[in-house]
């Protein structure tokens, strides 16, 4: 039935209508997580199995930064977040808007065009949310999450989803381990945040102690956001819409519905992640129950790499004979490796950090079951939807995005000659072609740059020959090291790519 559904709406598509674009944007979820990736994951992973198999997976792909605020404010605007306010670290859950008032979104673009937009899920790019003395909450500047008892609750948000384009939004304003624990339904909580959610006591429960709706549970984001996100589509399937659906899962605290217990075979973590799979599969179900999933771009990736288990990693990250030993986000108790062969995990520069699953459907228009190697970043998002439905963006937007147009349709292997990485603690790096560079020691993330006597004072390494970073030949290769440093500061001279 659905896949006569499927063949129908592609039919539907030769009518000229301009396409559906539909964004799913996982959290803290690996490379290796996926089956369509990695033979060797743990976790099953059936209709991000389908999708690939439909669709264009590529291998190449990267997040603008290794951490979450940063990646969706460069998703969304086709900018890098380093060029804002924003050069380390993210935003907590009370924090002001990080889209610039007037700056071109997606969303914005689009409804310009005549689409409907909707976003549901985690939003994690502020919004100006009121003192009880009235004055808005200013930035956090620096230490932990705070917990909101200051913020006046009767007062709408402003400068929040609505403002960035999207006409519908339900949510959260951040993380799932950041207060406020409440949804938002566009400018206003859901239900009144009244109580407190207790600090968590271990790593799955990890949240800090803040406000809370009477009745908020972690546990009930997922599907909530699902089954908004599926409403969105059955009353909007006659107009072109826009969805953009940032999920909670897989990010700590790790909450898998009970109907998940060892549904997989990496632990909670993993039964998240199937849980992740089934929402999707849902929204793509309700695509193809509205007829409309022939014509409809739908992508898939993650905002950072994974991020499992911490503790492990940190042990790995050792100097043997000059050489680093791979680093990567292991689960040692269920042999599940989240980022598989590569060093490293979210928050770092190194390929574990921000190298991601991506994934893109479009029938008719995107031949199904292809790989493709290009080297692509989730700010290129913002040119390919421009290009979608023939629009010129303007110099002041977009300006590190690249359409992947030619790449969908096979015209052309690559669109980008560079792609530059952003760390947790601010640091950069550039790829180009085989090579990349760190300019400075260490991972950028969640370990201090270790200091070896005689070691170089930035990284090169040829991702073609040593794919998991394992040799570092910075020093044997000054004319690489320079031809990247100048493009790396070109570029952010230029305030372009």
């Amino acid at each position: 039935m659905l896949r006569r559904q499927f063949l129908a709406s592609a039919a539907m598509a030769a009518v000229g209508r301009a396409p559906n674009i539909v964004f799913l944007l996982a959290d803290d979820l690996g490379w290796g997580d996926l089956s369509c990736y990695n033979p060797q994951s743990k976790i099953k992973t059936p209709h991000l199995d389908r999708m690939a198999a439909q669709g264009l997976r590529f291998t190449d792909a990267h997040t603008p930064s290794s951490v979450c605020t940063p990646t969706r404010y460069g998703l969304l605007t086709g900018r890098y977040s380093w060029r804002t306010r924003l050069k380390s670290g993210v935003q907590d859950g009370f924090d002001p808007p990080l889209i610039e008032k007037g700056r071109m979104t997606v969303a914005s673009m689009l409804k310009q065009r005549g689409y409907v937009t909707g976003c549901f899920g985690k939003w994690h790019l502020g919004m100006t949310w009121t003192r009880k003395d009235g004055t808005p909450m200013p930035f956090r500047a620096s230490g932990g999450f705070r917990p909101g008892d200051d913020v006046d609750f009767s007062k709408p948000v402003t400068d929040g989803v609505n403002a960035a384009g999207f006409d519908e939004y339900f949510g959260i304003s951040a993380s799932l381990d950041m207060p406020p624990y409440c949804f938002l339904e566009n400018d206003r909580p859901a239900k009144m945040p009244v109580t407190r959610m207790p600090k968590g006591m271990d790593l799955f429960l990890n949240q800090p102690e803040g406000v809370a709706s009477e009745g908020f549970r972690l546990e009930d984001v997922m599907p909530e956001v699902t089954k908004r996100a599926v409403s969105f589509v059955s009353r909007n399937a006659s107009k072109p819409f826009f969805l953009y659906v940032p999920f909670s899962s897989p990010h700590l605290p790790v909450v898998p519905n009970a109907a998940y217990a060892g549904k997989s075979g990496a632990g909670k973590y993993g039964d998240f992640v199937v849980e992740m799979d089934d929402c999707v599969g849902a929204i793509l179900g309700a695509l193809d129950k509205a007829g409309v999933a022939g014509n409809t771009l739908v992508c898939f990736s993650s905002d950072n790499g994974g991020l499992w288990h911490w503790w492990d990693f940190m042990e790995r990250d050792d100097v043997q004979g000059g050489k680093m030993t791979p680093r990567g986000a292991y689960n040692k108790d269920y042999g599940h490796q989240s980022n598989a062969w590569m060093r490293g995990t979210k928050a770092d520069a190194w390929e574990g950090g921000h190298r991601v699953p991506f994934l893109a459907r479009w029938p008719g228009k995107i031949k199904a079951g292809g790989v493709s190697e290009a080297v692509v970043c989730l700010t290129d998002f913002m040119a390919t939807c421009a290009e979608v439905v023939g629009q010129r963006l303007p110099a002041d937007a977009g300006e590190d995005s690249f359409s992947l147009m030619p790449v969908f349709t096979g015209a052309k292997k690559e669109v980008r000659d560079h792609v530059v990485h952003h760390t947790l603690q601010g640091k950069f790096a550039i790829r180009m072609g085989e090579w990349k560079l760190i300019v400075e020691r260490g991972s950028g993330g969640f370990s201090a740059p270790r200091t070896v006597d005689g070691e170089p004072v930035g990284q090169l390494y040829n991702l073609r020959t040593d794919r998991a970073e394992t040799k570092n030949v910075y020093a044997e290769n000054p004319q690489v090291v320079a031809r990247l440093r100048v493009k790396l500061e070109a570029v952010q001279r230029n305030g372009g790519s």
